[in-house]
């Protein structure tokens, strides 16, 4: 974990660095040049400077010890960090909407936009290509959620780039001011939509389920293997950002004495960590043959589960 903190925190840096420069210059040329839309483009760098720095935060929490208080330890933090970042984003592409429309309703005669913001805009572009694929690989590699959300987010942050682009062009072809306030709106819109995506995807983990169930095949399939292990069920399975917490009852010969059931149950959690990656915990409740439970309504067993 502490390698994977590093990386995080590297990471978390370098999009710090990367997204400042870039907000700066498309907010402060963007008011030189009188284009709104440009303008909201550097407001959305700007949510990107704090939700990097969010995720420093979180890496920090993320490296502490298990505690009284957290015995699981504190890994949730990229979760909700990640959280945090899905309505961060939101409530800027809500206040860009906002501004968008009301320069609509105004109807104050609007100036061109200066020539000077489409190369600010295409820096942008040039820029955030690379912070995108950074952010992507890295939370690939680390096998972070909060990494990944960021990375797609800033891979948005091209198409925002390249709609604001696209609306400047119109906007001087045609001679139609108008066309920055209406693509300041299309572009919050677009911002509105990454956030809804980042907090469905982290509402997976915060209600414990996972979004890949295909892991209860291989947790069936260990536990098949193992001679002396019946009827895997009541299996439950959680995770604590990229690590899995695996629950399951196992049944055994009631004969065995109580050191013969630890053993397979030692077997179990051995080749269910040999199979499946990134386990933070196994727990194996042993059980004998037959035995029936009438208020068991959670959980999956071998049988019942497809896909």
């Amino acid at each position: 974990m502490e390698n994977r903190s590093k990386l995080i925190t590297r990471a978390s840096w370098i999009g710090i660095i990367g997204n400042s420069i870039l907000a700066l210059l498309k907010i402060v040329f963007g008011l030189l040049s009188k284009s709104m839309a440009l303008v909201g483009d550097g407001i959305d760098s700007s949510t990107d400077v704090v939700t990097s720095f969010i995720m420093l935060i979180a890496s920090k929490v993320m490296s502490k010890p298990p505690d009284r208080e957290h015995p699981y330890g504190h890994h949730r933090a990229e979760t909700i960090a990640t959280t945090i970042l899905g309505f961060i984003i939101f409530f800027a592409g809500a206040q860009l909407f906002v501004n968008g429309i009301s320069d609509i309703i105004s109807g104050q005669e609007k100036e061109i936009p200066s020539t000077l913001s489409i190369y600010i805009v295409v820096l942008s572009i040039i820029g955030k290509i690379f912070l995108a694929i950074y952010q992507y690989r890295v939370g690939k590699k680390a096998q972070s959620s909060m990494l990944i959300a960021n990375g797609k987010n800033m891979r948005n942050d091209i198409a925002i780039s390249s709609g604001v682009l696209a609306g400047l062009a119109f906007t001087y072809l045609l001679d139609l001011p108008f066309f920055d306030s209406i693509t300041a709106i299309l572009v919050s819109l677009w911002i509105i939509k990454a956030s809804y995506e980042i907090v469905i995807e982290t509402h997976m983990e915060l209600m414990d389920g996972v979004k890949d169930t295909t892991i209860y095949e291989e947790i069936f399939r260990s536990i098949e293997a193992i001679e002396g292990a019946h009827n895997p069920h009541r299996t439950r399975v959680r995770k604590l950002a990229n690590l899995y917490i695996i629950d399951t009852d196992i049944e055994v010969d009631g004969n065995l004495n109580v050191l013969e059931a630890h053993k397979i149950a030692m077997e179990v959690e051995e080749r269910i960590k040999e199979n499946i990656q990134d386990v933070y915990d196994v727990i194996v409740h042993i059980e004998p043959i037959g035995n029936v439970e009438r208020n068991e309504s959670f959980g999956l067993r071998e049988g019942m589960f497809k896909n």
